[in-house]
């Protein structure tokens, strides 16, 4: 059950209307990283959890609060959009100044919600659920909401450095400091996890049905060498259960792939005729 407070988590009001930056306001809200994904994609990890113990606790206190993040930006945009200056179209016409500032407006925001947010992004793309993830595995999950905050932390303190209103300024620097938190709460149930279960690979496959023999090699597939530098293609491996190695002048280790002929309803090229029309055959069509 959710209970909804009326007031504000945090301030949201702008010194003045600005509908091009409500825009651009749009990716955090309703973007790929943006407080509605990271809302779902913690509320869904913690509604999957099996148990109700300290990880569940923490999604559900951290998807809840996104909510209000959510609400925050919403309240912001609105009032981004309030008060906007109408501009008559032929007028834009006449002067490529105003054709600019309505070229970075978000027509919809008018049209379709009515001087209000909506669920998309700052290209007006629709929310989709695709953007979150929810495993069932906790290490792993944790992992991607590591790099959920990091990114919505970069692209708010992006939009920080684009406004002069102190109004904007004060939440994103808010939002900032929250995303802040969160990438230091899920680093450390990350490194809990991983003391627990002693492997940086969540451990739920069995090792002996892994390839043992590449699981700690870096291939080299790209010009020069400089990779073979790094921790990761020396020593003992980050979980401590092999030793990473370097493979410059990797060979393949499969076959080269032989297809059968299509069968005639699906009508592909005919093998004689891809023959006929390359001058240095392939020897594996037959």
């Amino acid at each position: 059950m959710f209970y909804h407070v009326k007031e504000l988590q945090y301030h949201a009001k702008p010194e003045k209307p600005d509908p091009v930056y409500a825009k651009k306001l749009q990716e955090i809200l309703g973007g790929q990283f943006g407080e509605i994904s990271v809302a779902m994609q913690y509320l869904f990890q913690g509604w999957n959890t099996r148990g109700n113990g300290k990880y569940k606790d923490l999604l559900m206190d951290t998807g809840a609060e996104e909510l209000a993040h959510i609400e925050m930006l919403a309240t912001m945009i609105a009032r981004l959009l309030d008060g906007a200056p109408e501009v008559d179209l032929a007028d834009a016409a006449k002067d490529p100044v105003v054709a600019a500032i309505l070229g970075g407006e978000n027509p919809q925001h008018t049209i379709v919600s009515g001087l209000g947010a909506m669920p998309s992004d700052s290209m007006g793309n629709r929310w989709t659920a695709n953007y979150i993830i929810a495993s069932g595995n906790l290490l792993a999950d944790f992992r991607a909401n590591l790099n959920a905050e990091s990114q919505g932390r970069l692209q708010a303190v992006r939009l920080y450095e684009e406004t002069d209103d102190r109004g904007v300024k004060d939440m994103l620097s808010w939002l900032i400091a929250r995303d802040t938190m969160h990438q230091n709460q899920w680093y450390a149930a990350m490194r809990e996890l991983e003391e627990k279960e002693n492997i940086v690979v969540p451990s739920t496959f069995p090792r002996e049905l892994q390839k043992e023999e590449v699981a700690y090699t870096l291939f080299n597939y790209s010009q020069g060498n400089k990779s073979a530098k790094g921790r990761w293609a020396n020593g003992i491996s980050m979980d401590g259960c092999g030793m990473f190695n370097y493979v410059e002048h990797p060979v393949p280790h499969g076959d080269r792939p032989k297809l059968r002929p299509a069968p005639t309803y699906v009508h592909d090229t005919p093998l004689a005729a891809m023959r006929k029309s390359d001058d240095t055959p392939d020897p594996d069509m037959k």
